[in-house]
């Protein structure tokens, strides 16, 4: 028996991103079931797996089922220890938890405000300043580890680790909100613009799926970021 993954809409659905980067940081393809957001309630859809509720969520080989993005990244990091999730270098790995699980618990203004949309990027959004709040603190984390970490490789500890994956639908909602960065940001969003893994995520959620209206917003629009 393999990993069973449970994600939701390619395009919407940012804690299904995390959870399949996972798989593709680890290089095992698990047996993946996409929970359609306009069939009906996600709880509905995940009746095999209860008591989960949310996308995405993960059952083990041994059939033990983990619906919580940061709670799958820790068991396959403990799983796979060599696999690269978290770097070997104790005080790197400490940092990463501290920003994930900041990510995890955090920015509920940003979250609310600028839902992850894939399919559509805006342009001279109005944010508020609980959000600009949000925007700032991002700013100052992801500086810290940069100004740590630049010489190691361009992601927050050097080389790509569950700290990226924990920010990599953060830094959709950038690019997709016309947010306007600093220099070592946007760098760091320009990074995961251009990653292999993203895009292929992304091109799935423009082929799969349907546009779904409770995403728009009332914002001009303008073309997704980076290369086409």
């Amino acid at each position: 028996m393999t990993y069973e993954l449970f994600i939701g809409d390619y395009a919407y659905s940012s804690w299904s991103l995390r959870g399949w980067l996972l798989f593709r940081k680890l290089g095992i393809a698990p047996a993946t079931h996409l929970v359609d957001f306009h069939k009906a309630e996600v709880a509905d859809q995940l009746t095999e797996i209860a008591p989960a509720r949310t996308v995405p969520a993960m059952r083990t080989p041994e059939g033990t089922v983990i619906w919580d993005s940061l709670a799958m990244a820790e068991e396959l990091h403990s799983r796979h220890p060599d696999a690269g999730l978290w770097p070997s270098d104790p005080a790197a790995r400490g940092l990463g938890r501290a920003l994930a699980a900041e990510m995890h618990s955090g920015y509920s203004a940003l979250r609310g405000e600028c839902p992850m949309n894939l399919r559509t990027a805006y342009r001279n959004v109005p944010l508020s300043d609980a959000t600009r709040a949000d925007i700032a603190r991002i700013e100052t984390v992801w500086s810290h580890a940069r100004k740590l970490y630049a010489d190691k490789g361009p992601w927050l500890l050097g080389e790509y680790s569950i700290v990226d994956i924990a920010f990599a639908p953060v830094a959709a909602r950038f690019a997709g909100y016309d947010v306007t960065l600093s220099d070592v940001a946007q760098r760091y969003v320009d990074t995961h613009l251009s990653d292999p893994w993203f895009r292929e995520w992304r091109d799935m959620g423009l082929r799969i799926g349907e546009t779904l209206p409770w995403y728009a917003k009332p914002f001009d629009t303008k073309p997704w970021p980076g290369r086409a």
